[in-house]
C-alpha cells in the first residue's frame, strides 16, 4: 500500500470523526502504529515545540511519552480528586478515537499529578509550589509495550481543513520518528557546585528525636518524616539519561517524569503502587519496612519493628476500602520486594470496585501510612511542623486514567525535583515505637542514594560524598 493511500485512510478517518460529532467542534484522537521506537529516547523529538513533557516507564510493561496539553486542568483545594475525575471523564467521553481497535497500551490517557497536601502551608506560601492537581489530556502520546508501539495525536477540530492539518501533523511526526532514530541518551559527568550531606543529617536528626518521642509516648502510632537534600550543579540537569539508567538499577519500579516547562522537572523511580484499576478490579500495594544491601530479607522478615510498621499500612488500606463498601483480599504474610539495593516488605491488596470512581478511591487511600503516619490527621499536622520544606509532589499520587476506565497511580517516592541547576532529592523513613534514630538516618541515606548513586558528578576531595 502506498504512503499516499495510507495518508488518505488516516485523513478519511479524521473527517468521519469530525462529521460524526454533534456541533461545530470535535475533540479528535488520531493514531498510527509505529514499531521499534523507545518512548523514553523519543521524548525530546516528540516534544520539540512543547513545554510539557511526561514519561511513564514501567518497561517491560507500559512505556509512555507525552508532550503538550490538548486539554488541561490545574487547581487547588480539597475537591481536587473529584474535579480531576470529572475532567478525565469529560475529556475521554468527548474524545472521538478514530483508531478504536488499537491495543490497550495505545488507548488515549489523561495524565495526573497531585501535590501531597491539598493546601500550601501559610508559612511556606513564598516557596515555588505546584498546583494541588494537574490533569492533562496530552497533545502527543507515544506508547509501547514490548516492541508494539502507537503514536497518537489529540486535537480540537472545527472544519475539514482542521482535520487535514491534524492528520498531516501526525503523519509527519510518524515519518520523523521512523526516519530519524533518537540518539541514545547518556549520562555525562556534571560539575558539582555544592552538596552538604552533614547539613541534611543534622536537620533530620533534630526532627527524628521529636518524631520518635511522639511514637514512643503513644501520641502517634506512626510518623513518616521526610528530609530534602539539595545538590547544586554547574549546568541545568537533564533527567532522561538518569531515568534510562534506572531501568537497569530499579527494574521493578516505575520510572516517571513530569516536566512542566524547561528547567522544572519532577522525576523518580517509584516502587509503590497506590492503586491500579483493570477491568473493574483494584490493586493496591502495602510497601513498608526497608532493608539495605547485605540483608537477603531474612532479617527484615524477623524484624518486629518492620513487621509492625508494615501491618499498620496493610490494615489501614484494607479498612479504608471496606469503608467504601469494597471487600479487600490480602495475603496473610508479607512478601519481599527487591528494588535495586533496597528490600521492602510487600503485601498486595485486591478488591472489585463495583463501578466506584477510581479517583474517589484514591482520595480515600492518599496518603497511606507508608508516607504519612497514623492517625492520619494528627500525623499530617506534625509533618507540617517538623518538616522545614513544602513536600510538593513528593509521596503524592502520579499516574493516568485511560479511555476504557483503567488507571494506575504510583506514590511519587524515590524522587527528585530539578529546577535549573538545583536538584532536590527527597526521602523519608517510618517511625514506630522502638525506632532507633541512627537506623532511620541510615535508611533515609539509602533511599536518597537510589537516585544520587546514579548521578555522574565531578567532585573534589572535599566534597566527594553527595549523600
Amino acid at each position: 500500500m502506498s504512503a499516499d493511500c495510507c495518508f488518505s485512510t488516516l485523513l478519511s478517518a479524521a473527517q468521519r470523526g469530525w462529521l460524526g460529532c454533534d456541533g461545530d467542534e470535535a475533540l479528535l484522537s488520531l493514531a498510527l502504529p509505529i514499531e521499534g521506537i523507545d518512548p523514553l529516547l523519543a521524548l525530546p523529538q516528540l516534544a520539540e515545540q512543547e513545554s510539557l513533557q511526561v514519561l511513564w516507564d514501567s518497561a517491560p510493561g507500559l512505556c509512555l511519552a507525552a508532550a503538550g496539553p490538548c486539554q488541561e486542568l490545574e487547581l487547588a483545594g480539597s475537591r481536587r480528586f473529584e474535579q480531576a475525575q470529572r475532567f478525565a471523564d469529560l475529556c475521554l467521553s468527548r474524545l472521538h478515537d478514530t483508531a478504536p481497535d488499537s491495543p490497550a497500551h495505545a488507548r488515549p490517557r489523561v495524565l495526573l499529578r497531585f501535590r501531597f497536601f491539598d493546601q500550601v502551608s501559610e508559612r511556606r506560601r513564598s516557596e515555588a509550589v505546584v498546583p494541588s492537581v494537574q490533569a492533562v489530556l496530552p497533545r502527543w502520546q507515544l506508547s509501547r509495550q514490548g516492541r508494539r508501539g502507537w503514536l497518537r495525536l489529540n486535537g480540537v477540530v472545527s472544519s475539514a481543513a482542521d482535520c487535514r492539518e491534524l492528520a498531516e501533523q501526525l503523519w509527519l511526526k510518524h515519518e520523523q520518528l521512523l526516519m530519524t532514530p533518537a540518539t541514545p541518551t547518556r549520562l555525562t559527568p556534571q560539575a558539582l557546585v555544592a552538596s552538604e550531606p552533614e547539613t541534611w543529617r543534622q536537620r533530620y536528626a533534630t526532627a527524628l528525636t521529636r518524631g520518635i518521642d511522639l511514637v514512643n509516648s503513644g501520641d502517634l502510632h506512626k510518623l513518616v518524616l521526610a528530609v530534602r537534600h539539595r545538590i547544586v550543579l554547574a549546568d541545568t540537569f537533564d533527567p532522561l539519561p538518569l531515568l534510562k539508567r534506572l531501568r537497569r538499577q530499579q527494574a521493578g519500579s516505575c520510572r516517571f517524569l513530569w516536566q512542566r516547562h524547561a528547567g522544572d522537572a519532577f522525576f523518580g523511580a517509584s516502587p509503590e503502587r497506590l492503586l491500579s484499576l483493570r477491568a473493574g478490579w483494584l490493586r493496591s500495594d502495602a510497601l513498608a519496612g526497608t532493608a539495605g544491601q547485605g540483608d537477603s530479607g531474612a532479617q527484615l522478615l524477623r524484624s518486629d519493628k518492620d513487621r509492625r510498621e508494615h501491618e499498620l499500612v496493610v490494615e489501614t488500606i484494607t479498612d479504608q476500602l471496606r469503608r467504601n463498601g469494597l471487600t479487600p483480599r490480602r495475603r496473610r504474610q508479607p512478601q519481599l520486594a527487591r528494588h535495586g539495593n533496597l528490600t521492602h516488605l510487600h503485601t498486595p491488596i485486591t478488591a472489585e470496585t463495583h463501578g466506584q470512581p477510581v479517583l474517589a478511591l484514591a482520595e480515600q487511600l492518599h496518603p497511606t501510612p507508608a508516607v504519612a503516619g497514623l492517625p492520619r490527621r494528627d500525623a499530617m499536622a506534625w509533618l507540617r511542623t517538623l518538616e522545614p520544606f513544602e513536600r510538593g509532589s513528593y509521596a503524592a499520587p502520579i499516574g493516568w486514567i485511560d479511555s476504557a476506565g483503567d488507571a494506575e497511580l504510583r506514590v511519587a517516592i524515590r524522587c527528585g525535583h530539578a529546577r535549573g541547576c538545583e536538584l532536590d532529592l527527597t526521602a523519608g523513613a517510618g517511625l514506630v515505637r522502638g525506632s532507633v534514630a541512627e537506623r532511620e538516618l541510615q535508611e533515609v541515606g539509602l533511599k536518597l542514594a537510589v537516585l544520587a548513586d546514579q548521578l555522574e558528578l565531578q567532585t573534589n576531595a572535599r566534597n566527594r560524598s553527595i549523600v
